[in-house]
Order: C-alpha cells, then structure tokens, then sequence
C-alpha cells in the first residue's frame, strides 16, 4: 500500500508527496510535528500539516533568507532571529566570522529538539557558542528594545496560530526600534501567487512600508512552498540592497548552492503582476 501526504496549497489545489515511512509523530503545546521520510525530498519537516523544510530543497530558503542580507551589509555583528526552529538559518549565519552574538527566539522547544535529532546538518548551527536560544515569544522579545540589533531575520510559519503576532503592524514597529540606523529586517514575507497567501503577502508588505523608509521585496523559487514561487521581505532605514556594491561578499568567498550575486541583483526584479499587487497597498 502506498502512503502519501497532502499539503492544500489551496481550496483547489493539493500537493502530494510520497511518503517511505512516518519517523516522528508529536503534538507539542502549540502545534503537530511530523517528520516523514520521503522518495522524491529526503526527510521532511511538517507543521500542522504544512510543509516547513524538506532535506532536498531547505539550503534554497535558508541562502536567500541570510545571504540577501549579509551580502548588503557585511559588517553585521550582532543577529536576532526570530523562529527558525529548524535551525537552518542560524546554521547560515555561523557561517561568517565576522558576527558575534545570533539570538534565537523560538515559541516553540519541541521543534528544536525534534529537529537536533532529525535534521542534524540543518540544526548543527545550534551548538555555536555564539548562539544563544530562547524559548518564548517573538513579539514580546523585540518590544521595548532600542537599537540593539543590526540584522532581524524573522523566520516564521504562515500568519495562522502561533505565527500570527509575526505580521503585524505593532511587531513590525518594534523590530525597527530594536535595529541599529543601518540595520536590516528580513521577513518571511507568503507568496503573490494564490489568493489567500497574495492577500497576507500584501497585508505584510503594507505594514512593513508604512514603517520602514525602505521595504522591498525579493523573490526565490521554492519546489515544495504553494506555487512555488515564493517572497521575503527586505526593510532597513538605510540600506537598499540593490545599490550595494556586493564584492565584499564576493571576496569571503562562502561556497552557496542557490544565492549568487547575480541572483541577488535579479531577486529584486519582480514580475509585473506581483509588482502591480504591491504597489496597490
């Protein structure tokens, strides 16, 4: 008998992912974890259903979630992310030298520690000792912080249940206190293609853009995300990632499998429906 999981990326759309056998089974305070072994993606991360990462295509998310950023501004010492259970982005960032101190906020435990034992190149970020993670909300932490960060990475679910607070305009605020004059807010920002990730992507976008002098957003193709297609979210008072001259970055020669500097000139270049549904917020 065969054994698939279903993801709806929409009412009318389902995506199938054959399944070799179920590895994990959880349900922690505030969601399902699963972990499955999968023929066509390796192991694979769910989230109340959702797909969160899967072995074969999770280095494409977590380059374009880091690199975009610290290719901008290769002086950045001081990161707070906020989710990234998986560990993924925090695996990037220890990556530069140059940084010195990465907080992780998490909500939720279960899904680190699930993911040290299933996802161990992915979570092996974890045990720099310039890490330093804390189990609580995210939108607690950052309020009433000033100017302590150069870079927030927000790396979060879909604005449902425990990733809602994530979106709104009041976090958004206080993430902009919370960042140094040039610092950088990268959020995980849904995707334009169908309506009701279009409908949170521009709501995202609209309260990032009454706050930040400097909200663009930028583009990367996602096997496993509804559509494929899929956005983050770059806001800074300062800086604009697409003047920058990137040969900083060039020269610490970090070895990436999706990001490159012509990607991330390219990133930026929307296609014209996303550029119309952004413009209209």
């Amino acid at each position: 008998m065969e054994n698939w999981i279903t993801e709806a990326h929409s009412d009318a759309v389902h995506f199938n992912v054959k399944v070799k056998e179920q590895l994990y089974h959880g349900q922690s305070k505030y969601q399902m974890i699963d972990i499955y072994d999968t023929y066509a993606f390796g192991r694979l991360l769910a989230l109340d259903g959702d797909i969160m990462i899967t072995e074969k295509d999770e280095f494409i998310y977590h380059d374009m979630i880091v690199h975009v950023p610290m290719a901008t501004n290769p002086d950045i010492k001081k990161v707070l992310v906020i989710g990234g259970g998986d560990g993924g982005t925090v695996r990037e960032l220890t990556r530069y030298k140059t940084i010195e101190q990465i907080d992780m906020v998490e909500l939720d435990e279960q899904v680190v520690n699930v993911c040290r034992d299933y996802f161990k190149d992915v979570a092996s970020g974890f045990d720099d000792p310039r890490v330093h993670l804390y189990f609580e909300d995210g939108v607690s932490f950052v309020s009433g912080l000033k100017e302590v960060y150069d870079l927030i990475i927000v790396d979060s679910t879909d604005p449902f249940g425990p990733g809602e607070g994530l979106f709104s305009k009041g976090f958004y605020e206080n993430c902009f206190y919370a960042l140094k004059e040039d610092g950088i807010l990268i959020n995980q920002h849904e995707s334009p293609y169908y309506e009701n990730d279009a409908y949170e992507m521009k709501r995202s976008h609209a309260n990032i853009k009454r706050t930040f002098d400097i909200a663009k957003v930028y583009q990367f193709h996602m096997p496993t995300y509804p559509s494929g297609h899929w956005l983050f979210g770059f806001a800074s008072k300062t800086m604009d990632p697409e003047t920058v001259d990137l040969s900083t970055w060039e020269a610490l020669d970090i070895k990436t499998k999706y990001y490159n500097t012509k990607i991330h000139k390219g990133a930026f270049a929307l296609p014209t429906y996303v550029v119309n549904m952004l413009e209209e917020v």
